[in-house]
C-alpha cells in the first residue's frame, strides 16, 4: 500500500471513510437508544430499530441493488435463518436495551466489545477453528476490561443485572455471527434483509402482546429512523467497506463502534468516566487492537464471517 492510499480520494481512503462512518453509526445506537427508552418498553422499542432497518433494506434493494441469482437464498437456509432472526434481531437488541435502562450508555457501549471474544470462543466450538496465543490473550483481555468496568463504582457504570444482560446480548450475537456463516455464499444484504424483516415483524407482534401500551407517537419516528441508519445504512456501509478494504481491515474500522458509542454517550448525556473506567477502556483496546493485529498479519483463519455485513446487529 502507497503512502498515501489512505488519502479521502483514494479507493483505500473512501473504504475507511465508508468503513468508519458505518462503525459510527452503529455505534450510536447505544447512547440514543437509551435517550429513547424512558417513553417505551424494551419491547417496542427493539421492535422498531429492527422495523427501521428492515424499511431502510428495503428501499436500497429495491431502488438500487438488486441481489444475483447466484447467491439468493435457498429453503434449505430457513432453519438458520429463524435461528440468526431470533437470536440476532429480537433477544439481542432486547437484552442490550433492558442492559442500558441499568446502567450508563458509556458502560453499555464499552461492553458491546464482549462480542468479538464471545464469537471467536464459539467459532472455536462449534467450528473446530483454532485461536493463536495472542489471540486468546486480545480476547481474555477484552473480558478483564469489561468485567473492570462492569464492577467499577461511579455514576457511569451501572448494576450488576445490567451487565449481565449486555453481555447475554453479546452471546446472542455471537451466536448469530457463527450461524451466519453457515451462508457466508449468500449476499450478505440479503440475508441481513430476511433477518431485519422476520426481527420486525415478530418484535411488533411480541411487543403489542407483553406491552399492550403502545408506545409514543412523537417518538415512533425516531425509533424507527434510528434503527433505520444504525441498523440499516450502517449494514450497506459496512459492505461497501469490507469490499474495498478487506475484512481484516475492515473490522479494524468497525472495531471503533463502541467507542464512538461511549464518546457520544460524553457529548451528548453528559457522562463523566473516571480514571477507573479509563484504564478498564484502555485494557479492552488494547485487546481489540492485538485481535486485530493477529486477524490482519494471517496467522490464523480470519473470522470474516462474523463480520457486521452478514450480522448486521
Amino acid at each position: 500500500m502507497t503512502a498515501d492510499s489512505t488519502r479521502p480520494g483514494s479507493r483505500s481512503g473512501r473504504g475507511a471513510l465508508l468503513g468508519l462512518a458505518a462503525a459510527a453509526l452503529f455505534g450510536a445506537s447505544a447512547p440514543l437508544a437509551k435517550t429513547l427508552l424512558p417513553g417505551f418498553g424494551p419491547w417496542w422499542l427493539a421492535a422498531l430499530l429492527y422495523s427501521g432497518a428492515a424499511v431502510a433494506l428495503t428501499l436500497w434493494r429495491v431502488l438500487v441493488r438488486r441481489s444475483p441469482s447466484a447467491t439468493r437464498l435457498r429453503r434449505q437456509d430457513v432453519p438458520t435463518l429463524i435461528g440468526i432472526t431470533v437470536l440476532g434481531g429480537v433477544a439481542g437488541p432486547l437484552l442490550m436495551l433492558v442492559g442500558l435502562g441499568r446502567m450508563s450508555a458509556v458502560a453499555g457501549s464499552l461492553l458491546l466489545n464482549l462480542e468479538a471474544p464471545f464469537t471467536m470462543w464459539l467459532a472455536v466450538a462449534l467450528f473446530r477453528e483454532r485461536l493463536t496465543g495472542r489471540e486468546t490473550a486480545g480476547a481474555a483481555l477484552i473480558v478483564v476490561g469489561a468485567a473492570a468496568l462492569a464492577w467499577t463504582p461511579g455514576a457511569v457504570t451501572g448494576d450488576v443485572l445490567g451487565t449481565v444482560a449486555i453481555a447475554a446480548a453479546c452471546l446472542c450475537w455471537a451466536v448469530d455471527n457463527n450461524l451466519t456463516r453457515l451462508l457466508a455464499v449468500r449476499d450478505p444484504l440479503a440475508v441481513v434483509h430476511v433477518k431485519t424483516l422476520g426481527a420486525g415483524a415478530l418484535g411488533l407482534a411480541l411487543a403489542a402482546v407483553i406491552e399492550p401500551a403502545a408506545p409514543p407517537r412523537d417518538g415512533i419516528a425516531a425509533a424507527l429512523l434510528l434503527g433505520g441508519l444504525s441498523y440499516g445504512v450502517s449494514v450497506v456501509l459496512d459492505a461497501y467497506a469490507l469490499r474495498i478494504l478487506g475484512a481484516a481491515r475492515e473490522a479494524a474500522f468497525f472495531a471503533t463502534a463502541p467507542f464512538a458509542g461511549a464518546l457520544l454517550a460524553v457529548a451528548l448525556l453528559g457522562e463523566r468516566p473516571g480514571w477507573r473506567q479509563a484504564v478498564a477502556s484502555s485494557v479492552i483496546a488494547v485487546g481489540i487492537s492485538v485481535m486485530l493485529w493477529v486477524r490482519h498479519s494471517g496467522n490464523t483463519v480470519a473470522l470474516s464471517e462474523s463480520g457486521p455485513p452478514e450480522s448486521a446487529r
